[in-house]
């Protein structure tokens, strides 16, 4: 579905990129927000396992991440915009001037559907859940990460590694202004300031990083489903340093567990690239 969806978006975009039509209403947007209801509902399928068992750790984990993806949100919303460029105060404000026209035009008199106070409290309650659904996924990366590091050879190959793995602090940092668009705007070049890029271009430069980041994940994928897939035979290698003795049909469940979650390890790590690209 993620497929299809994407090449249907890709399409009507470029429908209306070159006939440009008035009177039709583009729907692309829908697509994405399909494709990314189902992404939050596959991590959040994934995290009520979690929450099922009973004498492990994970849901207390999931608990805490999700307070702390809370207060971290808190924080990172009381940031102006001169520092973090995330367009919430303009967007904000459009929404609200565009519900206030609407509320006029039935006869309704209203100072406008939500406060902003509001607003950056159900987005920080929405962002905790995320962070909650993402915790194991995080996790799971970067036991994956340095697995697939100890596996690989090539130089070429562990340095892809190490960029894909910070590629989500790559991403961040796009978008805080003192770091990367004051400096590529106004670089300072003496005692003139001449900036390398327009705005515009700048904003088309960061969206054409993320799409060759996620990319770079997605082609790196192999690497680190293997390095998974390896666990078994660290299993097997840990067991034959024990004393005792195992049957062999115990030997088989437990090299067959490691292959069986093989989906779900595939699944917590697409589903955070799918969000990110819709």
């Amino acid at each position: 579905f993620t497929v299809a969806a994407t090449v249907v978006y890709l399409v009507t975009e470029v429908y209306y990129n070159f006939m440009k039509p008035t009177q039709e209403m583009n729907i692309s947007l829908v697509w994405c927000l399909l494709v990314l209801s189902f992404a939050i509902k596959v991590l959040f399928s994934l995290t009520t396992h979690y929450f099922k068992v009973e004498d492990g750790g994970e849901r207390s984990v999931c608990v805490t991440f999700g307070f702390f993806f809370f207060v971290k949100a808190m924080a990172v919303l009381i940031v102006t915009e001169n520092y973090l460029e995330f367009g919430l105060e303009t967007g904000f404000t459009n929404f609200s001037d565009s519900a206030m026209q609407f509320l006029e035009k039935q006869g309704l008199e209203s100072q406008g559907p939500v406060s902003k106070l509001t607003f950056k409290f159900f987005l920080a309650i929405f962002c905790s859940l995320i962070g909650a659904f993402l915790t194991f996924p995080g996790l799971r990366l970067a036991q994956m990460h340095l697995d697939a590091l100890n596996l690989a050879t090539e130089k070429i190959t562990q340095t892809l590694l190490h960029i894909n793995f910070l590629a989500p602090l790559f991403m961040v940092l796009l978008w805080v202004k003192p770091i990367t668009k004051d400096y590529i705007m106004n670089p300072p070049l003496g005692k003139e300031s001449v900036p390398l890029m327009t705005e515009a271009t700048f904003d088309t430069l960061r969206l054409w990083l993320i799409i060759l980041l996620c990319a770079l994940r997605l082609a790196m994928m192999r690497s680190h489903l293997q390095a998974y897939l390896n666990l078994a035979q660290k299993c097997v290698d840990q067991m034959k340093k024990e004393a005792g003795r195992i049957s062999t049909v115990e030997l088989q469940k437990m090299v067959a567990r490691v292959f069986y979650y093989l989906c779900v390890i595939a699944l917590q790590y697409v589903a955070p690239l799918v969000m990110l690209l819709h």
